[in-house]
């Protein structure tokens, strides 16, 4: 079963170019310069530690909930459009840390496959963005331990036409009524729904083609969705529709993973600990800082939107909707020791115990004895680090 936490590719309006750019070579364009920028503190530098450029891989494509990392991207950078990569110097506060970041592109830049396997294909991946239920699924053969948590949780929902269905409030409700629930067949929240006892399995439909016409045509319908997308999207840029909808978060219900949790290969942990010390809390800082001010990582996602030319449609709108949903809804924000990016060790505990026979039972072998600890570790979390 393929797991994946995966932006809808609903019709939207394109980005405009919002970077002054000048080609740098085929395939790539660079921004304004990085001269003026002055060094990061000692705690901060991490030129001694880390590779000279620390490498992450994106479960998608361009997108705000990627901020905290596209945050850590200085000016200066460039893009290769070919490759989808976005590199610069990895900054904190405006100050040079002293090394570069590159952040790659996923879905139909890698071929759509997971950051895990990605990240065991090619090992200068210094960090991917892997959920927990997919950390999971690839700890037989790719193991990988979450280190820092790119979200506190997932931004996944069902969501319904409120005119259609004005007396539908949560999940529960979708599955009392015995409407269809449309979404992505592989996606593991819909067998978690049944496990549940929410949703009856006759009502799942694994049809859903990321396109709104179906859910236009018929808003009898229950379809997944993102809090961060859907809701601004359908409201605002699909003609078709043009007003609310309501919707309920798959993590208010049982979904308790850390979405695109920033990842190691399990047995480069050790090697990278010395790296990891420092860098976990510059991202921390990043997702902090984010969190209080996301207009220049949304307008480097909407800059690398424009420039990659895919398919991949996402308005700066919505990325702007999407920064202020995330603090609005919980999906970024402080755990409960008031740090940002760590973990709480019982819901990855609990993850494992109701993702994991719905995983063995589509065939995935999952390793005897695998517990929490080797999913995620907050060893490298500072906890005075958090969203004030």
């Amino acid at each position: 079963m393929p797991i994946s936490v995966r932006r809808s590719l609903v019709a939207g309006l394109s980005t405009s170019l919002l970077l002054a750019a000048t080609g740098c070579g085929a395939g790539a364009t660079t921004a304004w310069s990085s001269a003026d920028l002055k060094p990061a503190p000692a705690a901060q530098r991490l030129d001694k530690v880390c590779p000279a450029t620390v490498v992450v891989q994106a479960d998608w494509e361009p997108e705000a909930e990627h901020g905290p990392v596209y945050n850590l991207v200085g000016p200066g950078y460039t893009v290769d459009t070919d490759k989808k990569r976005v590199t610069g110097p990895l900054v904190i506060g405006g100050k040079d840390t002293g090394v570069k970041i590159q952040v790659r592109a996923g879905g139909s830049a890698v071929g759509f496959q997971s950051p895990a396997s990605q990240m065991y294909v090619d090992q200068s991946i210094t960090l991917g963005m892997v959920t927990t239920d997919s950390a999971i699924q690839a700890a037989g053969k790719q193991p990988v331990t979450a280190v820092a948590a790119l979200m506190k949780k997932s931004p996944q929902v069902l969501m319904w036409d409120p005119k259609t269905h004005p007396d539908w409030q949560t999940v529960a409700d979708i599955g009392k009524s015995g409407a269809k629930v449309v979404y992505r067949d592989g996606e593991i929240f819909a067998p978690m729904l049944v496990s549940k006892g929410l949703i009856k399995k006759s009502q799942l439909d694994g049809s859903y083609d990321s396109a709104p016409s179906r859910f236009v045509a018929d808003p009898s319908i229950a379809q997944q969705g993102f809090a961060t997308a859907e809701p601004y999207i359908y409201e605002h840029e699909v003609a078709a529709w043009k007003k609310p909808v309501k919707f309920q978060l798959m993590a208010d219900v049982g979904y308790t993973v850390y979405p695109q949790a920033l990842s190691v290969r399990t047995g480069a942990l050790k090697k990278l600990s010395p790296c990891l010390k420092k860098l976990v809390p510059v991202i921390q800082q990043s997702a902090a800082d984010f969190a209080a001010a996301p207009d220049t990582a949304v307008t480097l996602i909407d800059d690398i939107v424009e420039q990659y030319g895919t398919s991949w449609v996402y308005s700066k709108g919505t990325g702007q909707y999407a920064a202020k949903e995330m603090v609005k809804l919980g999906i970024l924000g402080n755990e409960a020791d008031g740090s940002i990016a760590s973990f709480d060790e019982k819901r990855v505990t609990d993850s494992l115990k109701t993702f994991g026979p719905i995983l063995t039972e589509s065939g995935v072998k999952i390793p005897a004895g695998l517990s929490a600890d080797d999913l995620a570790t907050n060893a490298f979390i500072d906890t005075t680090i958090g969203m004030k």
